[in-house]
């Protein structure tokens, strides 16, 4: 059965997002190597349009340093989900639109898939979290105070606590330092 993984920006102050972050050569090569372990992907509308609005373009721009283009053609080039109850309509390729996550059609999504699933955004983290559906967790800690935006698990409440096992850590010259956690069952 394939992993959910779950990649996240998070500041020391607790939010996240991906506007106010580090996203250099080391981040995305890092970011490469777990979305080269990946079949699929999975997004809210909010990561999702934030996403397809610069990545399909990128994945054609020869000019960009080589681990941007590399992870462009990375992430242009796996399946992806979007949960969404309001949007009809999607632009990028090898996209299917679902309203709503239930844990029968994630566990078959699971099962059948060939290679990892990427979560991302806080949204649908939050929600998968919340069903025990997410396998590893990456914490990449940005050496930012934001004071501004989303946290993860904002609006959704845990059902129980869960308990996480530290695999690895990363620390990167920006001052990012990525943490790897499982799930313990």
């Amino acid at each position: 059965m394939s992993k959910i993984i779950s990649q996240l920006n998070v500041t020391p102050d607790g939010f996240c997002g991906h506007t106010d972050v580090i996203a250099d050569d080391e981040l995305h090569e890092f970011a490469n190597g777990v979305c080269r372990k990946a079949g699929t992907a999975l997004f809210g509308r909010v990561t999702y349009q934030l996403m397809e609005s610069y990545w399909p373009a990128a994945a054609k721009d020869t000019s960009l340093p080589k681990s941007m283009f590399e992870f462009a053609n990375l992430i242009d080039n796996v399946e992806k989900i979007v949960f969404s109850k309001t949007l009809k309509n999607v632009g990028w390729k090898k996209t299917t639109i679902l309203t709503d996550i239930n844990v029968e059609t994630i566990t078959e999504l699971k099962r059948k898939a060939k290679k990892d699933i990427l979560a991302g955004g806080p949204s649908i983290i939050s929600q998968l979290s919340k069903l025990g559906l997410i396998d590893e967790y990456y914490f990449l800690v940005q050496p930012i105070i934001s004071g501004k935006g989303k946290r993860l698990f904002e609006t959704i409440h845990l059902n129980e606590r869960q308990k996480l096992k530290l695999v690895s850590t990363a620390f990167f010259k920006s001052g990012v330092v990525a943490l790897h956690y499982e799930t313990v069952n």
